[in-house]
């Protein structure tokens, strides 16, 4: 998977175009990712469902983004770019095709 959970991406097309965020969580299943802060939704809560609001409420979740509406964010030049893969040393590395750089894992 070119994408991964920490990255930091930009939807290319839909409703949020433009937004940029980093993945919380990917499904490979179905091939979406939950991007943070992007395709907010209202969910309302029963009492008694959640420890946290035992009176229940409205709660804000993030929804999730097809992975080919996501681009990965290109750590030279801040623009959206398409992920490589090459071989150094001993192992492969993710590298942003835009500018050549490669991309470091993220911190999970």
């Amino acid at each position: 998977m070119r994408i991964r959970k920490g990255d930091t991406v930009v939807v290319l097309s839909g409703s949020h175009k433009g937004k940029t965020g980093r993945v919380l969580a990917i499904n490979l299943e179905k091939e979406r990712a939950t991007v943070e802060k992007v395709a907010i939704f209202k969910k309302h809560v029963k009492r008694g469902r959640i420890q946290s609001m035992p009176e229940g409420g409205i709660i804000e979740k993030e929804g999730t983004i097809h992975l080919s509406n996501l681009a990965l964010i290109d750590p030279k030049t801040g623009k959206a770019s398409r992920v490589g893969i090459r071989t150094e040393g001993e192992g492969k590395v993710r590298f942003a095709k835009k500018s050549g750089t490669t991309i470091e894992n993220p911190k999970r």
